[in-house]
């Protein structure tokens, strides 16, 4: 959509909403969302770091009165990118749903800050979590700061006189997703259910599950689609994000019923349709998410592995093609 082009900062969506966008989008880089009507305000997610947090807040209170004080939090969803700057609004009422709870309480910031403290240790996965997140961002100081007011299923709240529609869809990106629907303003901020022209990541499941969550933004009166990652979209990307996740059950079956393992599968798939998308390592999460729906099995993936296996991937495609740096853009050049 042109209407809202993909730069940094605040974009008014109009009628008191508000998208904050943080380019280019890849790991790390999440956008968040504002909603203002009379005195209240709400504020969908934080960001990867304090840093960023403060630097999206301080933009927010110059440019809307009423983000000087934010009333309600919203937690999309448990990853640290929607998560770890929620101590610097840690008086609002905090929401998400009870599975996200659980997922901040298992993996609170000093996981992921030990991870990245020791990265050479990790041989080539830590290499790669080093480059795309550890290098990129300051998680020093970021306390666990997990929602205060948990839900399963739905919840309504308002915000001024305007109603928001939060409904749990997890699991799919994680165990805990949820959408926020401001059906006056017909605008759904999806969290990372929605990734616009990069490749999502199924760390939880079933894709099933995830496919169910673009259908319900399908089927609601919706203009406007603030994705957790990419550009400001509309149906069109949420179709584009549904048939991707199709093209995955389909092809990874046929390689999943020849007795292809999960890597020989993704190596496989011809992903021609998709070669303008970021972020193109993370096909191994998502073929590996497809084979444990396939194999009914509910165990969580081995993040190391998987994580091993897009670092391989992600330092061939650095070697081969220097000039994308590894994230698979556009490759014409």
């Amino acid at each position: 959509m042109s209407r809202w082009p993909y730069v940094k900062g605040l974009h008014d969506l109009g009628n008191g909403s508000f998208a904050w966008m943080v380019p280019d989008g890849s790991w790390g880089y999440s956008n968040a969302g504002l909603i203002v009507d009379g005195d209240d305000s709400l504020l969908v997610d934080t960001l990867f770091d304090l840093k960023l947090t403060r630097e999206m807040l301080d933009v927010m209170r110059a440019k809307v009165p009423q983000a000087a004080h934010i009333d309600t939090l919203i937690n999309t969803h448990a990853n640290g990118d929607h998560t770890f700057g929620n101590q610097l609004v840690a008086d609002a009422r905090i929401i998400g749903t009870r599975a996200c709870v659980t997922e901040m309480l298992e993996r609170p910031p000093e996981f992921l800050r030990e991870r990245m403290d020791n990265w050479k240790q990790l041989g080539e996965a830590g290499a790669f979590m080093h480059e795309v997140m550890g290098s990129r961002f300051d998680f020093s100081g970021v306390v666990n700061v997990p929602p205060t007011d948990a839900f399963d299923g739905a919840m309504t709240l308002r915000v001024g006189a305007k109603e928001v529609q939060l409904l749990e869809v997890g699991p799919a990106h994680t165990h805990g997703d949820l959408l926020v629907y401001v059906p006056e303003d017909r605008i759904v901020f999806s969290g990372d259910v929605i990734f616009v022209k990069g490749h999502p990541v199924v760390w939880a499941g079933p894709i099933s599950n995830w496919i169910k969550a673009c259908d319900q933004i399908l089927a609601w009166d919706v203009e406007t689609v603030v994705p957790g990652h990419g550009a400001i979209t509309d149906k069109n990307g949420v179709r584009e994000l549904k048939h991707y996740f199709e093209f995955i059950l389909v092809e990874a079956r046929k390689r999943f019923d020849a007795g292809m393992t999960d890597e020989e599968a993704a190596r496989d798939i011809s992903w021609e349709a998709f070669r303008d998308w970021g972020d193109p390592e993370r096909v191994i999460v998502n073929v590996n998410a497809a084979y444990r729906d396939f194999a009914k099995d509910r165990n969580p993936p081995d993040v190391m592995r998987m994580f091993n296996l897009m670092a391989k991937a992600h330092f061939e495609r650095k070697k081969s093609c220097p000039a994308c740096g590894g994230h698979g853009h556009d490759h014409t050049h």
